[in-house]
């Protein structure tokens, strides 16, 4: 038992000092370190009298954690994903759940647009090649990847951060923009950024970079397979910034191989921190360690949105019983 009066706080993952600091005026803090803390018994061993957990993309928080934890009131992630977090399981026990959007939309833009054009014109393939001493002549055909401006831009998601890479092109590049979502946007939405809904199929015929930005769910579990592969343009390029299962690595590492499509770049992948070995060796992919929100500036802005959250759940700073981003309000208790 603490003998502090402060609620207990597990902070599962590593974190900037001055928010520990902040945190610690607020809360008996057990901070994870230099390494998240991802085993589950270890998690559930630290979590014990904790009141909240401050989280990202990892660890896992389910029912088998929160029962084991049953003075947990709340869980705020710092990532705008939020799928290691069984957000039902938590609303059946009063656990209120938040995230992080917004505040990572334009970074996380910036990263997914570079990351296409770092693809399309091969340069971490080329990088690999002159540091390897290979750089021995001019070629017309050295490393000759594929235009950008004026190709036509295909994004699967057009949420936030999907409208602003479709501005990028559109306004930037002079980039076509054709996109498949669930629904539609407004039309005043689309005439901006130069965007047209289609079909998934003529998504993945037409597009020549097609970027993917679709939430990770059950339904949208290896929404790019060999079979949607297989639909796309042999000089079409494939970047993914969504999260790793939204594409089957095993497939896309084959397509690579067999110059299906021209290349790749990925930010994440099924089973993170690992990647498939397959994709390791083909030549045609760049590959990025999930940093499409790692400038400092936003994952500062990130951390203290989570912070914000976390002294509201408790009734502390201008939002106090008013987390902003709370993903299951309806737990909290209303005033009196």
């Amino acid at each position: 038992m603490s003998l502090s009066d402060k609620p207990r706080l597990l902070v599962a993952i590593p974190m900037f000092a001055e928010v520990l600091a902040a945190l610690a005026e607020h809360f008996e803090v057990d901070a994870a370190g230099e390494h998240p803390i991802e085993d589950p018994a270890e998690l559930a061993r630290r979590a014990q009298g904790c009141s909240a957990l401050l989280v990202a993309g990892m660890p896992r928080i389910d029912a088998a954690l929160l029962d084991a934890c049953p003075t947990v009131r709340a869980v705020c992630s710092m990532a705008v994903g939020y799928n290691n977090i069984d957000v039902p399981a938590c609303t059946a026990r009063g656990v209120l759940v938040s995230n992080a959007p917004d505040v990572l939309t334009e970074t996380t833009a910036d990263f997914g647009f570079a990351l296409m054009m770092a693809t399309a014109r091969r340069i971490a393939e080329s990088e690999h090649f002159l540091r390897a001493g290979q750089w021995t002549q001019w070629r017309y055909d050295l490393f000759a990847g594929s235009d950008v401006h004026g190709a036509t831009l295909g994004i699967l998601g057009m949420g936030r951060i999907g409208q602003a890479i479709a501005r990028r092109g559109h306004l930037g590049f002079g980039m076509p923009v054709i996109y498949h979502n669930r629904s539609r946007l407004p039309a005043e939405a689309e005439a901006p950024i130069g965007a047209r809904w289609v079909s998934k199929e003529d998504l993945l015929r037409e597009a020549d970079h097609l970027v993917l930005v679709v939430p990770y769910s059950a339904s949208s579990h290896h929404a790019i397979g060999a079979s949607e592969l297989a639909q796309m343009k042999p000089t079409a390029t494939l970047t993914n910034i969504a999260r790793g299962g939204v594409v089957d690595d095993a497939a896309l590492a084959q397509a690579l191989r067999d110059k299906r499509i021209a290349a790749a770049g990925l930010d994440v992948f099924e089973g993170e921190p690992a990647v498939h070995p397959d994709l390791l060796t083909v030549p045609n992919v760049v590959l990025t360690p999930h940093i499409a929100s790692a400038s400092l500036p936003t994952r500062r802005a990130m951390a203290d949105l989570a912070q914000r959250n976390l002294l509201a759940v408790f009734g502390i700073g201008a939002d106090a019983g008013r987390p902003p981003t709370a993903l299951n309000p309806e737990v909290l208790k209303p005033a009196a």
